[in-house]
């Protein structure tokens, strides 16, 4: 069960507090923007730009929270973190299947085993297998998903599924399409830089001196992939 201290203020000089802030409030503008723009977008677009909404919405209160467990020198908001991934990240998915038509149940496992298992490694709790294995198993399901989703597709290389379904589409969908696979490959790698560096046996030294920690790239990449994603449909439905 979580106890949080609400209200508390983060103290100056502190930038990844400042990171926590600039999440919450800027996933909370970009709900209000997808879901003024609900109502402005054509009929098949309403449904993706209100999951759009739900990624940001859901991203917004965890963010709230986050930065005040951090204000209140609790440490990294672990649990917290993956409570908002094991609902946006599927979320995501959805978007795809909403873009393509494409049945999403192999990727929407794919990411739960994703996310399950870095939450293994990041946390310790099975004290059975090191961060290094969970770490990798997490991996090879981000791996997997890239593929299926096409991202080879951008080099000219073979796609999977979702990938053909994009190419094959009408429109801008393609377009959009192609946006959201460089999400996957460039903006989803992200994460695994912030659990190498984060993450006991990995590279945590490797940043040592720098402003820069796990929770710092984590925020990042939530700013530029949850927001960034519903930015790339509403460009599409627009």
């Amino acid at each position: 069960m979580f106890n949080f201290i609400l209200g508390v203020s983060l103290q100056p000089g502190d930038f990844t507090g400042f990171t926590f802030f600039i999440g919450s409030v800027s996933m909370l503008a970009a709900t209000v923007f997808f879901l003024v723009q609900h109502g402005q977008v054509d009929k098949k677009f309403k449904d993706s730009m209100l999951v759009a909404a739900l990624i940001t919405g859901i991203a917004a209160v965890h963010y709230y929270y986050m930065r005040d467990q951090w204000a209140a020198g609790l440490g990294s908001p672990t649990e917290l973190r993956y409570i908002d991934w094991i609902l946006t990240v599927p979320l995501m998915v959805v978007e795809f299947a909403l873009l393509t038509g494409v049945g999403m149940r192999k990727l929407f496992w794919a990411s739960v085993v994703m996310l399950v298992t870095g939450y293994f490694g990041e946390s310790g709790v099975t004290g059975m297998l090191d961060a290094q294995i969970w770490g990798a198993i997490a991996g090879l399901a981000y791996f997997w998903m890239a593929y299926e989703v096409g991202c080879l597709t951008i080099f000219g290389g073979p796609s999977g599924e979702v990938g053909n379904a994009l190419a094959k589409a009408d429109g801008k969908i393609p377009a959009a399409g192609r946006m959201l696979q460089w999400f996957v490959l460039v903006g989803w790698s992200i994460y695994p830089l912030g659990y190498m560096l984060g993450t006991d046996g990995w590279y945590s030294g490797m940043l040592a001196g720098l402003p820069l920690n796990m929770d710092i790239v984590y925020n990042i990449g939530d700013a530029i992939n949850k927001i960034g994603f519903g930015m790339a449909v509403w460009s599409a439905a627009k």
